[in-house]
């Protein structure tokens, strides 16, 4: 897949608890974006954040917290991005979702299987 030199960056910042359909939400949200032929997605784990509720979720080894900060990037072109929202706005019930304007360096892949 080519992308042009500008592309768009989605960030999606849930809960790691987050569920849906019974299985994490984040992994429901990369299930999505995969079938829609997006150009990619990664998950990052937080060590430490807050959301709207001002609750803190850590990772401190005497405070282990279940319910970590994910966050879901994808990049791809607005137009391939907008496939994505309806589903997000269906299940993303605490959260936050942003986009932004990025300028795409490279983006290849091996032809090794």
């Amino acid at each position: 897949m080519k992308l042009p030199s500008e592309g768009y960056l989605l960030r999606i910042f849930i809960g790691e608890t987050d569920h849906y359909k019974g299985k994490a939400l984040y992994e429901q949200i990369v299930l999505k974006a995969r079938e829609l032929n997006l150009a990619g997605a990664t998950v990052l784990r937080g060590i430490m954040g807050f959301g709207a509720n001002s609750r803190l979720h850590t990772a401190k080894v005497l405070r282990l917290s279940e319910d970590m900060p994910v966050i879901i990037e994808i990049v791809d072109t607005e137009e391939n991005l907008k496939k994505l929202w309806p589903f997000l706005d269906e299940v993303v019930e605490e959260g936050l979702i942003t986009v932004e304007k990025v300028q795409v360096i490279k983006y290849t892949h091996s032809d090794k299987k």
